[in-house]
């Protein structure tokens, strides 16, 4: 599997993510947001965490008009695979390839803690190497991560099983307790806590890292 790592300015979890897909077998290529097209083969399109241009405006806004988005949601158009971690996740929804905002958190406050997720499906190459219903433990980095739909977007979730996570003690605010939420072709995963920093036996655990393995093992060419 190749997978494009994005970086903005303010990108933080670019080289994290990059090693995790490594840990699980992938190749990388770092792509810069002013690129205009993603390299070629690329199958996953990694959008990091951070801070992208300072979170101005909207968090992931201005991400999301970089000239590298038009590339990504072209890729996603055409069924390619597409991962956004935490400002990963925000510059997903503004792109509007996933649906729902992510607002400030419901305290106001930064929260930066482990947290408790409860694996909602494992009908996605994302979730397969989970069980349903098991409970993992995934770091969270957020001021912004406060998840909200509308009541029918809601439904549609539910309806077609594309809430991927839920915090069993929400952090945030955000409706539902969703914690990560799946394209209407299950291809596309947005999510605000960090597996990549739970991938490997140095940070105190390994919870993340069958989401990895398990995307790397199951992704065929888009």
């Amino acid at each position: 599997m190749h997978a494009a790592v994005l970086v903005f300015p303010g990108s933080n979890c670019d080289r994290d993510l990059a090693v995790a897909l490594e840990r699980a077998g992938a190749r990388v290529s770092m792509v810069w947001h002013k690129d205009t097209a993603l390299p070629e083969g690329t199958d996953l399109v990694a959008i990091p965490g951070g801070f992208s241009f300072g979170d101005y405006l909207r968090c992931g806004a201005i991400a999301a008009n970089s000239p590298i988005c038009r590339s990504v949601v072209a890729h996603a158009d055409r069924g390619g695979y597409a991962l956004g971690i935490c400002n990963g996740f925000q510059v997903l929804t503004e792109t509007g390839l996933l649906p729902g905002v992510l607002l400030r958190n419901a305290g106001l406050k930064y929260i930066c803690k482990a947290v408790a997720l409860r694996v909602e499906t494992a009908d996605s190459p994302y979730t397969a190497g989970y069980a349903p219903g098991s409970t993992i433990t995934v770091p969270i980095a957020h001021h912004d991560g406060n998840y909200f739909a509308d009541p029918d977007t809601l439904d549609r979730l539910r309806g077609d099983d594309r809430v991927a996570f839920r915090y069993v003690d929400n952090p945030n605010g955000s409706v539902d307790d969703i914690a990560g939420i799946l394209s209407q072709n299950r291809r596309v995963l947005g999510m605000m806590p960090h597996p990549e920093r739970m991938a490997e036996p140095l940070h105190g655990g390994t919870d993340g890292a069958a989401l990895f393995e398990g995307l790397v093992a199951q992704v065929v060419p888009a």
